[in-house]
């Protein structure tokens, strides 16, 4: 043999990443492995903290330090030997960026070729490329350009264009946001009574002085009976500097203030009474002028066969490639055959139904994770490492199949896949499984098997044990207690579809990827008042963020260390007065080293504590702010709930987190150090409290192992039987089964999905068989 056929191994001895415990594997390569073990054993620790980190620092290393300089920076991860490292592609459960500027087309080269296509074949001829980007804006300009030549200063006329494919009224953006003045103020009150009704808004506070003593206004006038000029100045007026109490102030009109101080923000990270009034008193609607579409009208005169590219973007992306096949043009044969690729790669994985003009932030992880992997499907590239992380996420047991096949081809190309993954149907096909365990968190971190399925079967571990787990049907379900109707719902690909959802059970919404749950539950039920939504968005968090300030736990516990002992609740926030001078509160020190990754050293002074000396000499139930950080919820439980340390508001909070089966996890543990199923049920665990009469959870079960889905059903039964209503998106057969009523969408995606194919308890679901549910079901439980 030779000697360079004898590296068929990756070998990874003592890594030691976040919660590894010196584990050792070696990995086959040119084989498929699976990563298994409950959420938060260090599945990801060991697959993307390890392996895929290193070998992706080592490629950033080949290239010159200027490249680097623009590169994300990678520290070496904590690990004694790695060997045997081919080049690693991660396709990541990351949602793909929320931009409002990005859809699938953008994000994935197919609208870049489109662009060109229509430059070269669309009649009439309306410019280059650029001319068919909404994001391209029409400008132009002429003037006067001073340089130096040979020792002398010449002045020249230049003029440029630009022709971009905008829309000028929108910007690009599809819609255009209209602000709802009456919700803004009473018109029947005056300002001195109190007219205006914008969070933050308070009859004496500087904002509404700002605008009562301006001079522009009469604050004692109703607002209805302003003058014209009255109400421009007082809605529109441009910055003006005014001068009252002898203080300089920037008097600017209401409606660009509150697009400045509101509209300009995230949704997602304004406080709820905040979010809810940029709800109530901003309207989107589509813009008049490009109909949604992006593009000027010079974009969209331009055409091929009588289609637009504003109307190829919009078709379904497998009528599409149907278009596209038919096109025979030998002068761009070369970029046809690219396009036809991308958009076979789309119909192949399972996504044809959606279109290239679907904003990325409306996608589903699973959506997300298989549009990224759409570039790797035609590479002829081998000996790769291709590097999964619950690939099967958001897909329907029918599509389980699909996504099986397409790992198995990539394997076979030559390359090693390595796959993260919960799913009995997709640890099947593994050639080789590393299980680690037993715990999760602090208990977790080491490999509690290797070797092959059948092993697995018999080793006893907890995947072991629970991976031929079948649920069996309810046979008695709750009756309903009423009904939550929708009429002519037709969002996304739905058709005019009416369905009465029951109230005070357990509801099921299921289909194949696609079929329109998502479209129904947020386009119809989300938003009606007593509605909780807990959706699939990421949780955002910092260094500086962890579960007790994520969930506002952290509040009541400040509050009640400061009444203990007589001083001020910011001196025990790290992110306050309390934080140690020397690390400002992060317990670490990171010094940049600018192309190099950066070193992360323990404060010396706090000793990674991240409080001032002086604030842990204050003591509520015996314990220092610090050690109460350092707690698992599970301790946090029992300490909270009686003795000095009682605090009902804390406990209820802990109890959440419990239920949701993260117990294990330290209430100062960094947001950044949590993996994508433990992020999810915090967020979980915090929007549970909610004050709501309709829970609506969207696949709940994302990165739950076999064995924590069995406590999931119990939290589920628990919210029921407590008079609340729980409708759930899920393709999670263990749920299904479990449900008291199930809503069945198909038949199949896109405009061949959008209709409710069955309505029923899943014990007729399993008896009819006559939805592609049905069938896995019934496969499912045994029937």
């Amino acid at each position: 043999m030779h000697s360079a056929d004898s590296h068929d191994l990756i070998r990874v001895q003592g890594a030691r990443e976040h919660n590894l415990k010196d584990v050792s594997v070696e990995l086959p390569k040119r084989r498929l492995t699976v990563f298994t073990g409950v959420s938060g054993s260090g599945k990801s620790s060991l697959v993307f903290g390890t392996i895929a980190a290193e070998s992706q620092r080592m490629i950033n290393e080949t290239y010159s330090a200027f490249v680097q300089g623009f590169m994300p920076t990678l520290a070496r991860p904590d690990v004694d030997v790695l060997e045997g490292l081919t080049t690693a592609i991660i396709v990541d459960q990351e949602r793909m960026g929320a931009n409002a500027r990005s859809t699938v087309g953008t994000a994935t080269d197919a609208n870049a070729m489109l662009r060109i296509l229509f430059s070269r074949l669309g009649q009439p001829h309306v410019g280059s490329p650029q001319a068919f980007s909404f994001n391209v804006a029409s400008v132009s300009g002429a003037g006067a350009v001073t340089f130096e030549k040979g020792g002398q200063t010449t002045k020249e006329r230049r003029s440029f264009s630009v022709t971009g494919g905008m829309c000028p009224r929108c910007e690009g953006m599809g819609q255009v946001n209209d602000i709802d003045l009456a919700q803004l103020y009473d018109d029947a009150k005056s300002l001195a009574e109190g007219a205006l009704t914008i969070p933050g808004y308070k009859a004496d506070g500087w904002n509404v002085r700002l605008y009562s003593e301006s001079g522009f206004l009469d604050p004692d006038k109703p607002i209805r009976d302003y003058t014209k000029r009255e109400l421009n100045d007082f809605l529109y007026k441009e910055p003006t500097k005014v001068k009252f109490s002898n203080i300089n102030m920037t008097y600017e009109g209401l409606i660009p203030r509150v697009q400045k101080s509101f509209l300009s923000k995230d949704r997602e990270a304004m406080q709820p009474h905040i979010r809810a009034f940029v709800d109530r008193a901003v309207t989107f609607t589509t813009c008049p002028d490009c109909g949604g579409t992006r593009l000027s009208e010079a974009a969209r005169s331009s055409k091929i066969d009588g289609v637009s590219i504003a109307d190829a973007c919009a078709m379904q992306i497998s009528d599409l490639a149907a278009w596209v096949r038919g096109l025979d043009e030998p002068s761009v044969g070369p970029l046809l055959a690219s396009l036809r690729e991308i958009l076979d790669s789309f119909v192949e994985i399972g996504l044809g139904y959606l279109s290239l003009d679907r904003p990325t932030g409306t996608l589903s992880g699973g959506e997300s994770q298989r549009t990224k992997m759409i570039r790797h499907l035609g590479s002829s590239l081998t000996d790769i490492t291709y590097v999964f992380d619950e690939p099967t996420i958001g897909l329907h047991p029918h599509d389980i199949q699909r996504m099986n096949e397409l790992l198995i081809r990539l394997r076979d190309k030559g390359n090693t896949v390595l796959v993260v993954e919960h799913k009995p149907e997709a640890i099947a096909i593994a050639d080789h499984v590393v299980d680690l365990g037993p715990g999760a968190g602090a208990a977790g971190g080491e490999v509690v098997y290797e070797g092959t399925i059948d092993g697995l079967r018999a080793s006893g571990t907890r995947t072991g044990r629970h991976l031929d787990d079948r649920a069996s049907v309810k046979q008695s379900v709750r009756e309903a207690t009423g009904a939550l109707e929708v009429r002519g719902a037709d969002e996304h690909n739905l058709r005019a579809v009416d369905v009465d959802i029951p109230l005070g059970v357990l509801v099921v919404l299921t289909g194949v990827a696609g079929s329109g749950k998502s479209s129904l539950v947020h386009g119809s039920v989300a938003g009606r008042d007593g509605v909780v939504t807990i959706d699939q968005t990421a949780i955002r968090g910092s260094r500086r963020s962890n579960p007790a300030t994520y969930t506002g736990l952290l509040e009541p516990i400040r509050k009640a260390f400061a009444k203990a002992n007589g001083v001020k609740p910011a001196l025990f926030s790290a992110n306050s007065e309390g934080a140690c001078p020397t690390c400002k509160g992060a317990g670490v020190i990171y010094t940049d080293l600018g192309v190099m990754a950066g070193v992360e050293t323990v404060c010396e002074e706090c000793e990674g504590r991240r409080f001032q000396a002086a604030v842990l000499e204050y003591r509520l139930g015996g314990r220092d702010i610090s050690e109460v950080l350092e707690m698992p919820v599970e301790e946090a439980l029992a300490f909270f709930a009686e003795g000095e340390a009682r605090i009902p508001v804390a406990h209820r909070i802990l109890e959440r987190l419990a239920d949701v089966g993260l117990g294990y996890l330290s209430l100062g543990q960094p947001l950044t150090t949590l993996s994508g199923g433990e992020r999810q049920r915090l967020k979980l665990a915090t929007q549970m409290g909610e004050p709501g009469d309709v829970y609506v959870l969207d696949e709940p079960t994302t990165g739950l192992h076999l064995a924590d889905v069995e406590q999931l059903l119990g939290l589920l039964d628990r919210l029921v039987d407590g008079g609340k209503s729980v409708i759930v998106i899920e393709h999670h057969q263990a749920v299904m089964a479990h449900a008291d009523w199930i809503i069945d969408l198909g038949p199949g995606a896109g405009h061949d999905g959008g209709t409710v194919v069955f309505e029923g308890t899943p014990a007729d679901l399993v008896a009819a068989r006559s939805t592609v549910t049905g069938e896995h079901l019934a496969a499912y439980v045994g029937a």
